[in-house]
């Protein structure tokens, strides 16, 4: 077993071979037509060959300098092109339906049509079906509430014309008695928007097929996005044991004599802790009610 060890070991020396001496490696490097750079570092020197021919990057061409641009001290400004083809494009559209389109605005890149409720269907029909709008899809439908105002609502539709690659919004108003025009049969995607503006706002849009609230619960009272709406509302929800099942109860303490102000401590004021709020925004307190003395029979 060792015989047959000692010629395994044998053989493989035969095959492996030979290194060159320190003296073989030095003249065969002398005599190459490369260039020695020497590299010092920290622990080891190396020597890396480099061509003869390889650019020095040092003195490789460069480009000149561009302009420097200012920054935007407006950032409106970036949309100045923009700007200008919605003016024209607002003003074309008044042209072309001078009856119904009262005004037009331009901010930024948005463009904002005025109307009354009496040129929804016309306004809309136009802006689907002309070639030069194609405003076929309807991307939202919302409301705003301003008690100040006469006509209270305004009613706002978000259109988008896929193949011009354009958007457009249109606004009309109304007030608590005054329906809108449903455009539902124009814009099928328009049905659910519209039934939550009903159930947020109470707006009633004429010739929906469909208008009931989507979004709160059966029997609710009110609309909760109406600036006159109270913030804890008509009626409270709790589970009753007895009945094993949830209620619907009219509160037992309203929005007048509730306090909102408590809670954490995190979003108190540093310092002495004085009430910075004024005088006129305060809540009186409330008086207590007077016991009335039932006559004696």
């Amino acid at each position: 077993m060792a015989t047959k060890l000692c010629r395994s070991r044998a053989l493989a020396s035969a095959l492996r071979p030979a290194k060159p001496s320190p003296a073989a490696a030095v003249s065969s490097a002398s005599a190459s037509s490369v260039h020695q750079i020497r590299c010092i570092s920290a622990t080891s020197s190396r020597h890396v060959a480099m061509p003869s021919d390889a650019p020095n990057m040092r003195k490789a061409p460069r480009d000149h300098p561009k302009e420097l641009k200012a920054p935007i001290v407006n950032p409106a400004d970036k949309y100045q092109s923009k700007a200008d083809d919605l003016h024209r494009y607002g003003s074309w559209l008044m042209g072309c339906l001078p009856k119904y389109i009262q005004q037009f605005s331009v901010w930024k890149d948005e463009l904002v049509v005025y109307i009354p409720p009496s040129g929804v269907i016309p306004v809309f029909s136009f802006l689907k079906y002309n070639t030069a709008a194609e405003f076929t899809q309807v991307s939202s439908i919302t409301a705003v509430d301003f008690p100040t105002k006469d006509q209270r609502f305004e009613v706002v539709y978000n259109l988008l014309s896929v193949r011009h690659n354009a958007r457009i919004r249109v606004k009309t108003y109304c007030d608590e008695a005054t329906p809108v025009p449903s455009i539902t049969p124009l814009y099928d995607g328009a049905n659910w928007y519209e039934r939550e503006t009903y159930d947020m706002f109470g707006i009633f849009f004429v010739d929906h097929p469909d208008l009931r609230r989507v979004l709160t619960d059966y029997g609710f009272e009110g609309h909760p996005l109406r600036k006159d709406f109270p913030l804890t509302g008509y009626t409270e929800i709790r589970y009753d044991e007895e009945k094993k099942r949830i209620v619907t109860e009219p509160l037992e303490l309203t929005q007048a004599f509730r306090n909102f102000e408590g809670g954490s401590t995190v979003w108190e004021p540093l310092g002495p802790g004085e009430d910075r709020k004024p005088d006129t925004f305060k809540l009186p307190t409330p008086k207590p009610e007077e016991k009335k003395e039932e006559p004696k029979k």
